[in-house]
């Protein structure tokens, strides 16, 4: 949901939601920091708000560029969802 643009130290707010099926703390861990990277790298350009970011099991067996291209693309699929309800 966004905030309000008045609202002062608001920024994108990002949870992460690996579930076991996964895999191991090891990879679960792996895939929250190409997370991580991918939606510290898109903050600046994303609405004010809260984002989670969810993936599934196929996640693991992606390549670095196609994971953060989808991630990439449902940031940016969430944030244009959030400003035009509001």
């Amino acid at each position: 949901m966004p905030a309000d643009a008045s609202d002062p130290g608001v920024f994108p707010q990002v949870g992460y939601a690996i579930g076991r099926q996964c895999g191991n703390a090891v990879v679960r861990n792996t895939l929250r920091r190409r997370m991580r990277e991918t939606a510290r790298f898109m903050a600046p350009t994303l609405p004010r708000g809260t984002y989670l970011l969810r993936v599934g099991p196929t996640a693991a067996s992606l390549g670095r560029t196609e994971f953060s291209r989808l991630v990439t693309r449902a940031l940016l699929q969430s944030g244009q969802a959030g400003t035009s309800a509001s």
